[in-house]
């Protein structure tokens, strides 16, 4: 079964969420980048959410910037 990714923003934390599932407590998290972190799925490895701190910051102060993850990006039907 394709995976949707969604996006959820918390503008009090000013955290963009991107999530494959929903967050749950068993998942492990470890931070990945430069205060990014990953929840990973604690059997297989695989990131299932991405918690990207200081959003609107990054947004201001780059137009662009990239996340230290690989993406295989399809249309699903």
């Amino acid at each position: 079964m394709d995976k949707k990714l969604t996006f959820r923003y918390d503008k009090m934390g000013d955290i963009l969420y991107i999530d494959v599932c929903s967050p749950y407590s068993e998942q492990e998290s470890e931070e990945i980048g430069d205060e990014i972190v990953a929840r990973l799925n604690p059997e297989s490895g695989e990131i299932e959410n991405l918690e990207i701190l200081f959003f609107s910051k990054r947004l201001e102060e780059n137009n662009s910037w990239q996340l230290p993850v690989d993406a295989a990006m399809k249309l699903v039907g």
